[in-house]
């Protein structure tokens, strides 16, 4: 019987686990950690064998094969000892495409996957298909592959899943834009990071289609040096000569059976950045044979996802909105860009060598005060006090609201659209956008 080990016993871990002892491995799970109650009641439930709190190395060296959870550093001293007994190391989405004949719509890019993927996933169960969700969203893909048996799955795929594939091969890889981040893990080179996007391609053949933003300057960059088999499909919101087009007012496909239009105005979502994201799922639902009403429907009644440009509530007049999942600069970029009323901008976290300069024009234009929520928020003060006046330092999210709550007039937008990490001050993206929204209801 193979060995397989699992680290992590999170969502993708436990999942991994489950999946392992339906194939018949022998199957260990280690966490550095503690595991959380839940997941250690499921590993109990299923008879598989675990460790927390320890790395036992001897018998994680003993693996026929490791997977690794996507939040372990590739550089730490427990991955560099497996790949040096070269022990095969995959992660959860290598290890359970290996178990499922589905055809695979695979997401990535630095910013949208979440959205695309929730909304790729609704027009493909609103339409009748026989569709699971999984990857990075948040669901375990090894979880449903072992306890379900799906036609398609939709994908939301890291980075950091794509640099431990072998043989992994959707059927439908989108790529919907490159910007830098997680530039630490990645030798700090803006192109390593952008190949290991690039990886979601590279098992695919000329039976498969790839997915991107032609508008996207790095993807541009890197498909002059990669080379791509599967059938490529652009979409644009600046070449109106692409078969799929979007502008301001216009969302144009040209599909097998004639042209699809639809109003801008009629889409779910709000942003330029939502239009280009639509677009995407659109091309791919396209290529399904989804039909054009349903795919119209579906693009007009998808809602945003938790902590994604989320409305919360209005108060006295002040718009309150929850982008805690904007992690990164070129997040915070996209959220600024679609907001229409004067914005008090709450920001700050665990920095990722951000380079704040190109949020400077939206900053300029909309934003009135800055509340910033980090333990440490001096490179957002001293970059920003020359254009804003009213910058005001907080390491709470009661005080970040509360002091939010009082700078805001009637008409304005309360914006948490942090552009960092959550780690500084709470437990991931997630928990930061729930104490938002708790703290709002408490005002």
């Amino acid at each position: 019987m193979k060995k397989l080990v699992v680290l992590g016993a999170g969502e993708s871990g436990v999942g991994a686990a489950i999946l392992g002892k339906q194939q018949q491995f022998d199957v260990f799970v280690s966490d550095r950690g503690v595991i959380k109650n839940d997941y250690k009641q499921t590993l109990i439930d299923h008879g598989i064998d675990f460790e927390e709190g320890i790395h036992d190395m001897e018998r994680i060296l003993l693996a026929d094969i490791v997977m690794k959870s996507p939040g372990i550093p590739k550089k730490t001293d427990l991955i560099q000892q497996i790949k040096a007994k070269q022990i095969p190391l995959v992660s959860e989405i290598e290890f359970a495409s290996r178990f499922t004949d589905a055809k695979i719509i695979a997401i990535t890019g630095s910013n949208g996957k979440t959205t695309t993927t929730s909304l790729m996933y609704h027009i493909l169960k609103q339409a009748g298909l026989n569709v699971g969700l999984g990857g990075n969203i948040g669901l375990s893909f090894a979880k449903a592959v072992a306890e379900n048996s799906y036609d398609y799955y939709v994908l939301e795929i890291s980075s950091f899943q794509l640099d431990d594939i072998i043989t992994f091969k959707p059927y439908i890889a989108i790529l919907l834009n490159i910007t830098p981040d997680h530039l630490d893990e990645y030798d700090n080179q803006f192109d390593h990071y952008a190949l290991a996007k690039f990886r979601i391609t590279e098992n695919q053949d000329e039976n498969d289609y790839f997915i991107y933003n032609q508008d996207d300057e790095k993807i541009i960059e890197m498909l002059n040096k990669q080379s791509v088999r599967a059938k490529r499909k652009p979409f644009s919101m600046k070449d109106a000569e692409q078969d799929s087009y979007a502008n301001h007012e216009l969302f144009r496909m040209t599909c097998s059976d004639g042209v699809f239009n639809m109003p801008i105005q009629d889409l779910g979502l709000i942003g330029t950045h939502n239009v280009s994201n639509s677009l995407a799922a659109a091309t791919a639902a396209n290529l399904l044979k989804i039909r054009n009403e349903s795919i119209k429907k579906s693009l007009s009644d998808f809602k945003s996802v938790e902590h994604r440009l989320e409305p919360v509530t209005t108060i006295d007049g002040v718009h309150f909105i929850n982008d805690s999942k904007a992690t990164n600069v070129n997040a915070t970029y996209f959220a600024l860009e679609s907001m229409t009323s004067p914005v008090v901008w709450i920001v700050g976290g665990k920095d990722k060598g951000n380079d704040y300069e190109e949020l400077l024009p939206f900053v300029k234009k909309k934003v009135v005060a800055i509340v910033c929520l980090g333990l440490d928020n001096s490179k957002i003060i001293d970059f920003f006090s020359p254009y804003i006046e009213t910058i005001v330092d907080t390491t709470s999210m009661p005080e970040a609201v509360e002091q939010s709550k009082r700078l805001a007039k009637s008409g304005d937008t309360v914006l948490l659209s942090p552009a960092c990490a959550s780690f500084d001050l709470f437990n991931g993206y997630e928990e930061r956008g729930h104490l938002f929204k708790e703290n709002i209801k408490a005002l």
